[in-house]
Protein backbone atom coordinates (compact mmCIF):
# COMPACT_ATOMS: atom_id res chain seq x y z
CA UNK A 1 0.00 0.00 0.00
CA UNK A 2 1.35 3.42 -0.70
CA UNK A 3 0.68 6.73 0.76
CA UNK A 4 0.19 8.50 -2.32
CA UNK A 5 -1.35 8.47 -5.70
CA UNK A 6 -0.47 10.67 -8.62
CA UNK A 7 -2.46 9.74 -11.75
CA UNK A 8 -0.08 12.74 -14.09
CA UNK A 9 1.55 9.66 -15.65
CA UNK A 10 0.52 8.00 -18.84
CA UNK A 11 -0.26 4.69 -17.47
CA UNK A 12 -4.37 4.21 -18.27
CA UNK A 13 -4.29 0.90 -16.29
CA UNK A 14 -4.24 2.59 -13.54
CA UNK A 15 -8.22 3.51 -14.68
CA UNK A 16 -9.36 0.16 -15.67
CA UNK A 17 -10.79 -1.20 -12.55
CA UNK A 18 -13.22 0.36 -9.72
CA UNK A 19 -12.16 1.09 -6.25
CA UNK A 20 -13.72 -0.59 -2.55
CA UNK A 21 -13.37 1.30 0.10
CA UNK A 22 -14.82 2.44 3.54
CA UNK A 23 -14.91 6.17 3.07
CA UNK A 24 -13.74 8.62 0.50
CA UNK A 25 -12.78 12.15 1.45
CA UNK A 26 -13.05 14.84 -1.38
CA UNK A 27 -10.29 17.45 -1.29
CA UNK A 28 -6.94 17.74 0.78
CA UNK A 29 -7.39 20.58 3.69
CA UNK A 30 -7.18 20.40 7.33
CA UNK A 31 -10.76 19.27 7.75
CA UNK A 32 -10.13 16.64 4.86
CA UNK A 33 -7.14 15.20 6.32
CA UNK A 34 -7.97 15.46 9.98
CA UNK A 35 -11.37 12.85 8.65
CA UNK A 36 -8.88 10.78 6.99
CA UNK A 37 -6.65 9.98 10.09
CA UNK A 38 -9.45 9.68 12.70
CA UNK A 39 -11.28 7.22 10.24
CA UNK A 40 -8.43 5.29 9.43
CA UNK A 41 -7.64 5.10 13.42
CA UNK A 42 -11.34 4.03 13.64
CA UNK A 43 -10.43 0.89 11.45
CA UNK A 44 -11.64 1.97 7.88
CA UNK A 45 -10.25 1.84 4.58
CA UNK A 46 -9.85 5.31 3.41
CA UNK A 47 -9.17 6.99 -0.09
CA UNK A 48 -8.70 11.11 -0.47
CA UNK A 49 -9.27 12.35 -3.40
CA UNK A 50 -7.00 16.14 -4.28
CA UNK A 51 -8.25 18.20 -7.76
CA UNK A 52 -5.32 19.71 -7.41
CA UNK A 53 -1.31 18.81 -8.01
CA UNK A 54 -0.93 19.81 -4.54
CA UNK A 55 -2.51 18.74 -1.28
CA UNK A 56 -3.63 21.18 1.48
CA UNK A 57 -5.80 23.05 -0.16
CA UNK A 58 -6.67 26.66 0.77
CA UNK A 59 -5.41 25.77 4.54
CA UNK A 60 -1.89 25.36 3.44
CA UNK A 61 -1.76 29.19 2.92
CA UNK A 62 -3.65 30.08 5.60
CA UNK A 63 -3.03 31.45 9.25
CA UNK A 64 -4.04 27.79 10.58
CA UNK A 65 -5.62 28.91 13.61
CA UNK A 66 -8.32 27.41 15.12
CA UNK A 67 -11.00 28.68 17.22
CA UNK A 68 -11.63 26.32 20.28
CA UNK A 69 -13.72 27.68 23.27
CA UNK A 70 -12.82 25.54 26.67
CA UNK A 71 -9.53 23.88 24.86
CA UNK A 72 -7.12 22.30 27.28
CA UNK A 73 -3.96 24.47 26.25
CA UNK A 74 -6.21 27.34 28.10
CA UNK A 75 -7.36 25.66 30.89
CA UNK A 76 -3.96 24.44 32.01
CA UNK A 77 -2.89 28.23 32.13
CA UNK A 78 -5.34 28.58 34.26
CA UNK A 79 -7.84 30.25 31.53
CA UNK A 80 -10.99 30.90 32.31
CA UNK A 81 -13.72 29.39 29.48
CA UNK A 82 -16.57 26.83 29.89
CA UNK A 83 -18.84 25.23 27.79
CA UNK A 84 -21.77 28.08 28.71
CA UNK A 85 -19.65 30.56 28.01
CA UNK A 86 -18.64 29.84 24.45
CA UNK A 87 -22.53 29.02 23.56
CA UNK A 88 -23.52 32.25 25.19
CA UNK A 89 -21.49 33.64 23.01
CA UNK A 90 -21.67 31.84 19.90
CA UNK A 91 -25.63 32.88 20.08
CA UNK A 92 -25.13 36.31 20.24
CA UNK A 93 -22.53 36.01 17.24
CA UNK A 94 -24.74 33.84 14.96
CA UNK A 95 -28.07 35.91 16.06
CA UNK A 96 -30.25 32.58 16.10
CA UNK A 97 -29.49 31.95 12.09
CA UNK A 98 -27.76 28.32 13.05
CA UNK A 99 -29.40 25.42 14.76
CA UNK A 100 -28.75 24.95 18.37
CA UNK A 101 -27.54 21.59 17.55
CA UNK A 102 -24.70 22.06 15.19
CA UNK A 103 -23.55 24.76 17.83
CA UNK A 104 -24.02 22.49 20.68
CA UNK A 105 -22.38 19.56 18.31
CA UNK A 106 -19.19 22.16 17.72
CA UNK A 107 -18.58 22.99 21.24
CA UNK A 108 -19.21 19.46 22.51
CA UNK A 109 -16.52 17.57 20.29
CA UNK A 110 -13.67 20.48 19.46
CA UNK A 111 -11.80 20.34 22.11
CA UNK A 112 -11.67 16.64 22.02
CA UNK A 113 -10.60 16.59 18.15
CA UNK A 114 -7.88 18.94 19.47
CA UNK A 115 -6.80 16.80 21.81
CA UNK A 116 -7.45 13.11 19.94
CA UNK A 117 -4.56 14.84 17.39
CA UNK A 118 -2.37 16.07 19.58
CA UNK A 119 -2.35 12.56 21.56
CA UNK A 120 -2.16 10.20 18.28
CA UNK A 121 -0.53 12.58 15.89
CA UNK A 122 1.85 14.80 14.81
CA UNK A 123 0.28 17.79 14.94
CA UNK A 124 0.96 20.28 17.86
CA UNK A 125 -0.68 23.77 19.17
CA UNK A 126 0.05 26.41 21.36
CA UNK A 127 -2.84 28.94 23.09
CA UNK A 128 -2.48 32.34 21.33
CA UNK A 129 -3.67 33.56 25.00
CA UNK A 130 -3.71 37.38 24.09
CA UNK A 131 -5.55 36.89 20.78
CA UNK A 132 -9.41 38.31 21.39
CA UNK A 133 -12.39 36.47 20.39
CA UNK A 134 -13.43 39.23 17.39
CA UNK A 135 -16.77 40.57 18.97
CA UNK A 136 -15.72 41.01 22.33
CA UNK A 137 -18.59 43.44 23.65
CA UNK A 138 -20.85 40.26 22.74
CA UNK A 139 -21.84 38.30 25.97
CA UNK A 140 -19.43 35.49 26.71
CA UNK A 141 -16.60 36.66 24.90
CA UNK A 142 -12.92 36.46 25.90
CA UNK A 143 -10.02 38.62 25.95
CA UNK A 144 -8.07 35.98 24.62
CA UNK A 145 -6.95 31.79 24.57
CA UNK A 146 -9.75 30.02 22.54
CA UNK A 147 -7.74 30.51 19.48
CA UNK A 148 -5.10 27.79 18.96
CA UNK A 149 -1.75 28.68 16.88
CA UNK A 150 -0.17 25.25 15.04
CA UNK A 151 3.48 25.26 16.36
CA UNK A 152 6.23 25.08 13.70
CA UNK A 153 6.62 21.87 11.90
CA UNK A 154 10.76 20.45 10.17
CA UNK A 155 8.69 19.72 6.91
CA UNK A 156 12.00 17.64 6.12
CA UNK A 157 10.26 14.80 7.65
CA UNK A 158 8.05 14.60 4.83
CA UNK A 159 10.34 13.66 2.56
CA UNK A 160 9.29 13.57 -1.11
CA UNK A 161 6.24 14.23 -0.35
CA UNK A 162 7.71 17.68 0.58
CA UNK A 163 7.12 18.85 -3.21
CA UNK A 164 3.54 18.07 -3.11
CA UNK A 165 2.73 20.68 -0.58
CA UNK A 166 0.85 23.66 -1.75
CA UNK A 167 3.18 26.28 -0.50
CA UNK A 168 2.62 28.67 2.19
CA UNK A 169 2.01 31.98 1.10
CA UNK A 170 4.26 34.82 0.80
CA UNK A 171 2.00 37.18 3.28
CA UNK A 172 2.60 34.25 6.10
CA UNK A 173 6.37 34.41 6.10
CA UNK A 174 8.79 36.73 7.53
CA UNK A 175 10.00 38.90 4.39
CA UNK A 176 8.22 36.36 2.20
CA UNK A 177 10.26 33.38 3.46
CA UNK A 178 11.26 32.74 6.78
CA UNK A 179 8.43 30.94 8.87
CA UNK A 180 6.94 32.28 12.26
CA UNK A 181 4.16 31.49 14.28
CA UNK A 182 1.07 33.96 14.51
CA UNK A 183 2.39 34.26 17.91
CA UNK A 184 5.54 35.60 16.87
CA UNK A 185 4.17 37.74 14.31
CA UNK A 186 1.62 39.43 16.37
CA UNK A 187 4.71 40.42 18.82
CA UNK A 188 6.10 41.99 16.24
CA UNK A 189 3.88 43.70 14.14
CA UNK A 190 2.63 45.31 18.00
CA UNK A 191 6.30 45.87 18.38
CA UNK A 192 6.18 44.81 21.73
CA UNK A 193 9.22 44.68 23.92
CA UNK A 194 12.04 42.31 22.12
CA UNK A 195 10.66 42.11 18.45
CA UNK A 196 13.84 43.45 16.98
CA UNK A 197 15.86 40.61 18.80
CA UNK A 198 13.04 38.20 17.57
CA UNK A 199 13.80 39.45 13.92
CA UNK A 200 17.56 39.13 14.04
CA UNK A 201 16.92 35.14 15.74
CA UNK A 202 14.56 34.66 13.19
CA UNK A 203 16.47 35.24 10.18
CA UNK A 204 20.08 33.76 11.76
CA UNK A 205 17.99 30.80 12.37
CA UNK A 206 17.20 30.51 8.07
CA UNK A 207 20.30 31.58 7.36
CA UNK A 208 22.57 29.15 9.14
CA UNK A 209 20.23 26.34 7.56
CA UNK A 210 21.36 27.04 4.14
CA UNK A 211 23.24 22.84 4.08
CA UNK A 212 20.03 21.74 4.03
CA UNK A 213 18.06 24.03 1.33
CA UNK A 214 20.86 23.59 -0.88
CA UNK A 215 20.96 20.11 -0.39
CA UNK A 216 16.81 19.83 -1.13
CA UNK A 217 16.24 22.12 -3.82
CA UNK A 218 14.09 24.24 -1.51
CA UNK A 219 14.40 27.77 -1.38
CA UNK A 220 12.10 27.75 1.55
CA UNK A 221 12.64 27.36 5.06
CA UNK A 222 12.91 23.60 6.23
CA UNK A 223 10.40 24.89 8.95
CA UNK A 224 7.17 25.67 8.43
CA UNK A 225 4.30 27.72 10.50
CA UNK A 226 0.65 28.83 10.07
CA UNK A 227 -1.51 26.81 7.68
CA UNK A 228 1.34 25.49 6.05
CA UNK A 229 2.70 23.21 9.44
CA UNK A 230 -0.80 22.22 10.04
CA UNK A 231 -1.28 20.69 6.68
CA UNK A 232 2.98 19.63 6.97
CA UNK A 233 1.98 17.43 10.14
CA UNK A 234 -1.52 15.84 9.06
CA UNK A 235 0.04 14.85 5.63
CA UNK A 236 2.79 12.93 7.33
CA UNK A 237 0.69 11.50 10.28
CA UNK A 238 -1.68 10.35 7.27
CA UNK A 239 2.38 8.45 5.39
CA UNK A 240 2.25 7.35 9.17
CA UNK A 241 -0.96 5.15 8.53
CA UNK A 242 -0.53 4.69 4.81
CA UNK A 243 -3.55 6.31 3.69
CA UNK A 244 -3.49 6.77 -0.10
CA UNK A 245 -3.98 10.30 -1.10
CA UNK A 246 -4.51 10.93 -4.82
CA UNK A 247 -3.39 14.09 -6.70
CA UNK A 248 -4.52 15.38 -9.68
CA UNK A 249 -8.29 13.38 -9.46
CA UNK A 250 -10.96 15.74 -10.26
CA UNK A 251 -14.49 14.86 -8.40
CA UNK A 252 -17.10 14.77 -10.98
CA UNK A 253 -20.37 13.13 -9.31
CA UNK A 254 -21.61 11.13 -7.15
CA UNK A 255 -22.58 7.06 -7.50
CA UNK A 256 -25.90 7.16 -6.27
CA UNK A 257 -27.88 3.50 -5.38
CA UNK A 258 -31.81 3.46 -3.53
CA UNK A 259 -31.23 7.49 -2.80
CA UNK A 260 -27.84 6.54 -0.82
CA UNK A 261 -24.37 8.00 -2.27
CA UNK A 262 -22.59 4.82 -2.26
CA UNK A 263 -19.16 6.64 -3.97
CA UNK A 264 -17.95 8.60 -6.66
CA UNK A 265 -16.51 9.17 -9.75
CA UNK A 266 -13.21 11.20 -10.42
CA UNK A 267 -11.53 12.03 -13.26
CA UNK A 268 -7.90 11.73 -14.36
CA UNK A 269 -5.47 11.58 -16.88
CA UNK A 270 -8.21 11.76 -19.38
CA UNK A 271 -10.02 8.73 -17.74
CA UNK A 272 -12.97 8.56 -15.52
CA UNK A 273 -12.88 6.25 -12.43
CA UNK A 274 -15.48 4.95 -9.87
CA UNK A 275 -14.63 4.87 -6.35
CA UNK A 276 -17.44 2.79 -4.02
CA UNK A 277 -17.75 3.70 -0.92
CA UNK A 278 -19.24 1.39 1.41
CA UNK A 279 -19.50 3.74 4.49
CA UNK A 280 -19.98 6.97 3.22
CA UNK A 281 -18.41 9.83 1.28
CA UNK A 282 -17.12 13.07 2.91
CA UNK A 283 -16.92 16.40 0.59
CA UNK A 284 -14.32 18.67 1.72
CA UNK A 285 -13.48 19.99 -1.54
CA UNK A 286 -14.01 23.76 -0.60
CA UNK A 287 -16.46 26.61 -1.56
CA UNK A 288 -17.39 28.30 -4.86
CA UNK A 289 -14.98 31.55 -5.31
CA UNK A 290 -13.02 30.06 -7.76
CA UNK A 291 -16.33 29.73 -10.13
CA UNK A 292 -17.14 33.43 -11.54
CA UNK A 293 -20.71 32.00 -12.93
CA UNK A 294 -21.29 30.87 -9.63
CA UNK A 295 -20.34 34.07 -8.14
CA UNK A 296 -22.59 35.89 -10.10
CA UNK A 297 -25.15 33.45 -9.36
CA UNK A 298 -25.57 33.79 -5.65
CA UNK A 299 -23.22 36.46 -4.21
CA UNK A 300 -23.85 40.58 -4.34
CA UNK A 301 -22.34 42.40 -7.22
CA UNK A 302 -19.39 43.29 -8.20
CA UNK A 303 -17.78 40.15 -7.63
CA UNK A 304 -15.21 39.00 -9.14
CA UNK A 305 -12.88 35.34 -8.85
CA UNK A 306 -9.56 37.12 -9.26
CA UNK A 307 -10.18 39.11 -6.33
CA UNK A 308 -10.43 35.82 -4.45
CA UNK A 309 -7.40 35.23 -2.01
CA UNK A 310 -7.56 31.58 -2.08
CA UNK A 311 -5.59 29.26 -5.15
CA UNK A 312 -6.91 29.80 -8.19
CA UNK A 313 -8.88 27.34 -10.27
CA UNK A 314 -9.42 25.01 -7.23
CA UNK A 315 -12.56 25.47 -5.48
CA UNK A 316 -15.16 25.85 -8.35
CA UNK A 317 -17.89 24.41 -6.30
CA UNK A 318 -18.13 20.93 -7.09
CA UNK A 319 -19.69 19.83 -3.71
CA UNK A 320 -22.44 22.77 -4.41
CA UNK A 321 -23.53 21.58 -7.52
CA UNK A 322 -23.72 17.86 -7.15
CA UNK A 323 -25.54 17.92 -4.24
CA UNK A 324 -28.09 20.70 -5.20
CA UNK A 325 -28.59 17.86 -8.23
CA UNK A 326 -29.72 15.03 -5.13
CA UNK A 327 -31.98 17.64 -3.24
CA UNK A 328 -29.35 18.86 -0.74
CA UNK A 329 -31.04 21.95 0.60
CA UNK A 330 -28.24 24.84 0.94
CA UNK A 331 -27.67 28.13 3.33
CA UNK A 332 -25.71 30.85 2.93
CA UNK A 333 -25.15 31.17 -0.54
CA UNK A 334 -25.00 35.18 -0.66
CA UNK A 335 -22.49 34.93 1.57
CA UNK A 336 -18.29 34.60 1.71
CA UNK A 337 -15.52 34.89 4.42
CA UNK A 338 -14.88 38.40 3.20
CA UNK A 339 -11.75 40.57 3.26
CA UNK A 340 -10.17 43.31 1.62
CA UNK A 341 -7.97 42.05 -0.70
CA UNK A 342 -5.42 43.73 -2.99
CA UNK A 343 -3.90 42.51 -6.32
CA UNK A 344 -0.02 41.83 -6.68
CA UNK A 345 1.32 41.72 -10.89
CA UNK A 346 2.40 38.56 -11.60
CA UNK A 347 0.97 36.58 -9.18
CA UNK A 348 -2.42 34.55 -9.41
CA UNK A 349 -4.23 35.12 -6.53
CA UNK A 350 -5.09 38.01 -4.42
CA UNK A 351 -3.40 38.77 -0.91
CA UNK A 352 -6.07 39.42 2.16
CA UNK A 353 -5.49 42.95 3.97
CA UNK A 354 -5.53 41.27 7.55
CA UNK A 355 -3.39 42.95 10.16
CA UNK A 356 -1.90 46.02 8.08
CA UNK A 357 -5.33 47.67 8.77
CA UNK A 358 -5.13 48.19 12.28
CA UNK A 359 -1.71 49.78 12.08
CA UNK A 360 -1.75 53.79 12.94
CA UNK A 361 -1.54 56.02 9.82
CA UNK A 362 -3.72 54.19 7.41
CA UNK A 363 -7.34 54.90 6.33
CA UNK A 364 -9.30 53.17 4.26
CA UNK A 365 -12.24 55.57 1.64
CA UNK A 366 -14.32 55.11 -1.16
CA UNK A 367 -14.25 57.19 -4.52
CA UNK A 368 -15.87 59.96 -2.84
CA UNK A 369 -12.72 60.37 -0.42
CA UNK A 370 -14.57 59.27 2.68
CA UNK A 371 -13.97 56.76 5.04
CA UNK A 372 -16.79 53.95 5.71
CA UNK A 373 -15.35 51.74 8.03
CA UNK A 374 -13.04 50.75 11.30
CA UNK A 375 -10.28 50.12 9.11
CA UNK A 376 -8.84 47.86 12.71
CA UNK A 377 -12.97 45.40 12.74
CA UNK A 378 -12.64 42.31 11.68
CA UNK A 379 -11.78 41.52 7.84
CA UNK A 380 -15.36 39.93 7.36
CA UNK A 381 -16.79 42.96 9.06
CA UNK A 382 -14.60 44.82 6.92
CA UNK A 383 -15.29 43.50 3.75
CA UNK A 384 -18.74 43.52 4.39
CA UNK A 385 -18.96 46.71 4.48
CA UNK A 386 -17.39 47.53 1.61
CA UNK A 387 -20.53 46.27 -0.15
CA UNK A 388 -22.90 48.00 2.24
CA UNK A 389 -21.04 52.14 1.47
CA UNK A 390 -21.02 50.51 -2.15
CA UNK A 391 -24.97 50.60 -2.16
CA UNK A 392 -25.27 53.53 -0.74
CA UNK A 393 -22.81 55.57 -2.66
CA UNK A 394 -23.92 54.19 -5.96
CA UNK A 395 -20.66 51.95 -6.61
CA UNK A 396 -18.33 54.06 -4.91
CA UNK A 397 -16.97 51.67 -2.63
CA UNK A 398 -15.97 49.02 -4.94
CA UNK A 399 -12.72 49.54 -5.45
CA UNK A 400 -11.82 51.37 -1.99
CA UNK A 401 -8.27 52.68 -1.08
CA UNK A 402 -5.89 52.58 1.30
CA UNK A 403 -4.23 56.01 2.33
CA UNK A 404 -0.99 56.83 4.46
CA UNK A 405 1.90 58.90 4.47
CA UNK A 406 5.68 58.40 4.51
CA UNK A 407 5.84 58.26 7.76
CA UNK A 408 3.38 54.89 7.77
CA UNK A 409 5.31 53.80 5.02
CA UNK A 410 8.83 54.27 7.00
CA UNK A 411 7.26 52.31 9.77
CA UNK A 412 4.41 49.81 8.55
CA UNK A 413 3.48 47.08 6.19
CA UNK A 414 1.00 47.63 4.12
CA UNK A 415 0.30 44.12 1.83
CA UNK A 416 3.49 43.32 -0.23
CA UNK A 417 5.11 46.76 0.68
CA UNK A 418 7.14 46.00 3.40
CA UNK A 419 8.19 48.83 5.31
CA UNK A 420 10.20 51.52 3.99
CA UNK A 421 13.11 50.64 6.21
CA UNK A 422 13.49 47.50 5.11
CA UNK A 423 12.13 48.16 1.67
CA UNK A 424 12.73 51.75 0.28
CA UNK A 425 10.80 52.71 -2.90
CA UNK A 426 13.53 52.49 -4.86
CA UNK A 427 13.86 48.30 -4.47
CA UNK A 428 10.50 48.32 -5.30
CA UNK A 429 9.42 46.45 -8.63
CA UNK A 430 9.36 48.94 -11.10
CA UNK A 431 6.00 47.12 -12.51
CA UNK A 432 4.22 47.48 -9.10
CA UNK A 433 4.56 51.51 -9.69
CA UNK A 434 0.15 52.53 -10.65
CA UNK A 435 -0.61 49.03 -10.68
CA UNK A 436 -0.11 48.13 -7.07
CA UNK A 437 0.58 51.51 -5.38
CA UNK A 438 0.21 55.07 -6.10
CA UNK A 439 2.30 57.83 -4.95
CA UNK A 440 2.14 61.87 -5.17
CA UNK A 441 3.81 64.43 -2.93
CA UNK A 442 0.53 66.51 -1.99
CA UNK A 443 -2.98 64.71 -1.18
CA UNK A 444 -4.69 67.11 -4.09
CA UNK A 445 -2.07 65.00 -6.27
CA UNK A 446 -2.94 61.62 -4.96
CA UNK A 447 -6.59 62.31 -5.03
CA UNK A 448 -5.69 63.27 -8.73
CA UNK A 449 -3.37 59.92 -9.69
CA UNK A 450 -6.21 57.52 -8.09
CA UNK A 451 -9.31 59.46 -9.31
CA UNK A 452 -10.77 60.29 -5.83
CA UNK A 453 -12.69 63.53 -4.58
CA UNK A 454 -10.18 65.49 -3.69
CA UNK A 455 -11.94 67.67 -1.71
CA UNK A 456 -14.03 64.64 0.25
CA UNK A 457 -9.81 63.20 0.52
CA UNK A 458 -8.50 66.53 2.61
CA UNK A 459 -11.81 66.77 4.71
CA UNK A 460 -11.33 63.01 5.96
CA UNK A 461 -7.82 63.37 6.37
CA UNK A 462 -8.44 66.26 8.78
CA UNK A 463 -10.99 64.74 10.70
CA UNK A 464 -8.74 61.68 11.10
CA UNK A 465 -5.86 64.03 12.22
CA UNK A 466 -8.02 65.52 15.06
CA UNK A 467 -9.06 62.60 16.28
CA UNK A 468 -5.53 60.98 16.16
CA UNK A 469 -4.35 63.71 18.60
CA UNK A 470 -6.97 62.54 20.50
CA UNK A 471 -7.07 58.97 20.58
CA UNK A 472 -10.66 59.35 19.75
CA UNK A 473 -12.37 58.27 16.17
CA UNK A 474 -15.87 59.75 16.80
CA UNK A 475 -17.23 58.11 13.37
CA UNK A 476 -16.07 54.58 13.76
CA UNK A 477 -14.47 53.63 17.03
CA UNK A 478 -11.25 52.81 15.54
CA UNK A 479 -9.03 51.37 18.54
CA UNK A 480 -12.23 51.56 20.83
CA UNK A 481 -12.03 47.10 21.88
CA UNK A 482 -9.85 45.03 22.61
CA UNK A 483 -9.44 43.71 19.27
CA UNK A 484 -9.06 46.59 17.39
CA UNK A 485 -6.07 46.81 19.43
CA UNK A 486 -4.40 44.19 19.28
CA UNK A 487 -2.62 44.79 15.72
CA UNK A 488 -2.33 48.31 17.10
CA UNK A 489 1.40 49.73 17.75
CA UNK A 490 1.63 49.66 21.37
CA UNK A 491 4.20 52.51 21.23
CA UNK A 492 1.51 54.81 19.61
CA UNK A 493 -0.41 56.70 22.18
CA UNK A 494 -3.34 57.85 22.72
CA UNK A 495 -4.79 55.38 20.60
CA UNK A 496 -2.79 52.55 19.29
CA UNK A 497 -4.44 52.20 15.73
CA UNK A 498 -4.71 56.09 15.51
CA UNK A 499 -1.86 58.36 14.24
CA UNK A 500 -1.94 61.60 11.72
CA UNK A 501 -1.27 61.24 7.53
CA UNK A 502 0.39 64.41 7.08
CA UNK A 503 3.89 63.98 5.84
CA UNK A 504 4.44 63.28 2.37
CA UNK A 505 5.03 61.76 -0.08
CA UNK A 506 1.51 60.22 0.17
CA UNK A 507 0.53 56.95 -1.18
CA UNK A 508 -2.67 54.95 -2.00
CA UNK A 509 -3.07 51.44 -2.61
CA UNK A 510 -6.30 49.89 -4.22
CA UNK A 511 -8.52 47.16 -2.53
CA UNK A 512 -11.02 45.33 -3.79
CA UNK A 513 -13.93 43.09 -2.24
CA UNK A 514 -12.29 40.03 -1.66
CA UNK A 515 -12.73 37.12 0.21
CA UNK A 516 -10.58 33.31 1.49
CA UNK A 517 -13.70 31.33 0.23
CA UNK A 518 -17.00 31.60 0.45
CA UNK A 519 -19.60 30.60 3.33
CA UNK A 520 -22.88 29.15 1.77
CA UNK A 521 -22.80 25.27 0.89
CA UNK A 522 -24.18 22.35 1.68
CA UNK A 523 -26.99 22.52 4.95
CA UNK A 524 -25.51 19.95 7.14
CA UNK A 525 -27.13 18.60 10.65
CA UNK A 526 -25.07 18.02 14.08
CA UNK A 527 -23.64 14.61 12.52
CA UNK A 528 -22.41 16.96 9.50
CA UNK A 529 -25.10 15.39 7.38
CA UNK A 530 -25.76 16.38 4.18
CA UNK A 531 -30.09 17.25 4.49
CA UNK A 532 -32.74 17.99 2.48
CA UNK A 533 -34.94 20.66 2.51
CA UNK A 534 -37.34 18.66 4.67
CA UNK A 535 -34.76 18.45 6.91
CA UNK A 536 -34.47 14.50 5.73
CA UNK A 537 -30.67 13.39 5.75
CA UNK A 538 -28.90 12.45 2.55
CA UNK A 539 -27.41 8.77 3.28
CA UNK A 540 -24.00 8.13 2.59
CA UNK A 541 -23.21 12.07 2.27
CA UNK A 542 -21.39 14.20 4.90
CA UNK A 543 -19.78 17.61 4.35
CA UNK A 544 -17.34 19.71 5.86
CA UNK A 545 -15.31 23.09 5.60
CA UNK A 546 -16.48 25.62 2.72
CA UNK A 547 -18.33 22.68 1.20
CA UNK A 548 -20.62 23.04 3.64
CA UNK A 549 -22.88 26.20 5.11
CA UNK A 550 -20.81 27.68 7.70
CA UNK A 551 -21.46 26.70 11.60
CA UNK A 552 -20.95 30.16 12.23
CA UNK A 553 -23.67 31.91 10.37
CA UNK A 554 -23.04 35.24 8.56
CA UNK A 555 -20.28 35.86 11.78
CA UNK A 556 -16.43 35.16 11.90
CA UNK A 557 -16.44 34.52 16.12
CA UNK A 558 -12.61 34.59 16.56
CA UNK A 559 -9.37 33.24 14.29
CA UNK A 560 -9.94 30.39 13.10
CA UNK A 561 -13.50 30.08 12.89
CA UNK A 562 -13.35 28.33 9.51
CA UNK A 563 -10.68 25.32 10.14
CA UNK A 564 -11.51 24.76 13.52
CA UNK A 565 -15.36 24.07 12.52
CA UNK A 566 -14.05 21.85 9.34
CA UNK A 567 -11.77 20.06 11.62
CA UNK A 568 -14.36 19.25 14.36
CA UNK A 569 -16.94 18.29 11.54
CA UNK A 570 -14.75 16.01 10.01
CA UNK A 571 -13.85 14.61 13.63
CA UNK A 572 -17.96 14.18 13.95
CA UNK A 573 -18.66 12.93 10.40
CA UNK A 574 -16.29 9.63 11.06
CA UNK A 575 -18.16 9.16 14.48
CA UNK A 576 -21.08 8.85 13.11
CA UNK A 577 -19.85 6.69 10.07
CA UNK A 578 -18.56 4.29 12.18
CA UNK A 579 -21.90 3.79 13.43
CA UNK A 580 -23.21 3.15 10.02
CA UNK A 581 -24.25 0.24 8.22
CA UNK A 582 -22.56 -0.44 5.31
CA UNK A 583 -23.95 -0.51 1.98
CA UNK A 584 -24.73 -3.80 0.54
CA UNK A 585 -24.23 -2.67 -3.34
CA UNK A 586 -20.44 -2.21 -2.31
CA UNK A 587 -20.05 -4.54 0.44
CA UNK A 588 -16.95 -6.14 -0.40
CA UNK A 589 -13.44 -6.27 0.38
CA UNK A 590 -10.50 -4.39 -1.47
CA UNK A 591 -8.22 -5.60 -3.51
CA UNK A 592 -4.54 -4.97 -2.93
CA UNK A 593 -3.92 -4.11 -6.43
CA UNK A 594 -6.55 -1.61 -6.67
CA UNK A 595 -4.80 0.32 -3.69
CA UNK A 596 -1.49 -0.11 -5.16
Amino acid sequence: MVSRMDFSGDDSSQVSVDTFVDIVVVGSGAGALTSAIYAADQGMSVLVVEKSDKYGGTSAISGGGIWIPNNDHFRKKGGNDSFEKAMTYLNAATAGKVAASRLKAYLDNAPEMVRYLEENTRVRYAVAEKYPDYYPDLPGALAGGRTLDPELYDTSELGEELKNLRAASPTTLLMGKIAWTARDAHKVIAKESGWRLLILWLMLRYKLDFRWRKKSGFRRDRRTALGNSLIASLRRSLMDRDVPLWLNTEFQDFIIDNGRVVGVKVFSNGNTRTVHARKGVIMASGGFEQNQALRDQYLPQPTKVEWSATPAGQNTGAALTAGQSIGAATDLLDWAWWSPTMRVPKEDKARGLFAERAFPGAIIVNGEGKRFVNEAEPYLECGHAMYRDNEKTGGKSIPAWVIFDSHFRFNYAMGPLMPGQIMPDSRLPSLWNKTLYWKAESLEGLAAEIGVDEDGLKETVDRVNQFASTGDDKDFQRGGNIFDRYYGDQNVTPNPCLAPVKKGPFYAMRIEAGDIGTKGGLLTNENAQVVREDGSVIEGLYAIGNASASVMGTSYPGAGSTIGPAMTFGFIAVKSLVKQPAAVTVNRPVEAEEMA
